[in-house]
């Protein structure tokens, strides 16, 4: 599992738990590298440097704690961290719910840069309807811990088929002052409860394609 675990990588949602409050952010960034004996502790300062770069952070960060950065610079430490192994695929888990709205657009921004440059895929996984629009090419819609709704970015923000889905869109608030008197008919029913019993068995799932690539949950008889 080492080797797959090169290729796969995490960035958590709270970027402070995430890091050791007794390592440097240099410390941090280079203990994966080590670990998997990708390179020597000499020759680890060196990609660690590349990779502060690479996130907008300068080298002499390398010897402050966590402590000592902000929430944002906190989280570019922890991309940095994540993309030591130079992994082909990244899951951003609310990697960005704890930030400021500015810092939120600016670390967005980094990681679709370094998608581009580094030819990443990202699982981003977020309950902002704003960012996921913004990173997304593809949108998978969950309820209940089941994936009701999958399509492209286009298909699910404009044109949702799912009763969740729909929810969801009716929520986001719009800033337009033009629109603030319209009724938005947001549901105000508590969601069904997702604990089951131990002999709980699935019911089988079945999705039609109401476009290309966009596909809804529907229930079998």
């Amino acid at each position: 599992m080492r080797k797959v675990r090169q290729r796969m990588q995490m960035v958590f949602q709270d970027p402070f738990g995430s890091l050791n409050p007794r390592k440097s952010a240099g410390e941090a960034i280079a203990e994966p590298i080590i670990v998997h004996g990708l390179a020597r502790p000499h020759e680890a300062r060196d990609r660690v440097t590349d990779l502060l770069h690479k996130v907008g952070l300068t080298p002499d960060m390398a010897t402050r704690l966590p402590h000592e950065f902000s929430g944002g610079q906190r989280q570019r430490i922890a991309i940095a961290r994540a993309l030591a192994l130079s992994p082909r695929l990244i899951v951003a888990d609310e990697a960005v719910s704890s930030l400021d709205v500015s810092v939120k657009a600016r670390v967005i921004n980094l990681l679709m840069r370094l998608q581009a440059e580094l030819d990443l895929a990202f699982l981003f996984i977020s309950h902002d309807i704003a960012v996921v629009e913004r990173v997304s090419h593809r949108i998978a819609v969950m309820y209940l811990g089941e994936i009701v709704e999958i399509g492209p970015r286009a298909a699910i923000i404009e044109n949702p088929h799912h009763p969740y889905t729909r929810r969801l869109m009716a929520a986001v608030p719009s800033a337009d002052p033009s629109r603030r008197s319209l009724r938005r008919n947001v549901s105000t029913e508590e969601p069904l409860s997702s604990v089951r019993p131990l002999d709980y068995a699935p019911p089988r799932r079945l999705y039609k394609e109401v476009s290309p690539g966009h596909l809804v949950q529907v229930f079998a008889a």
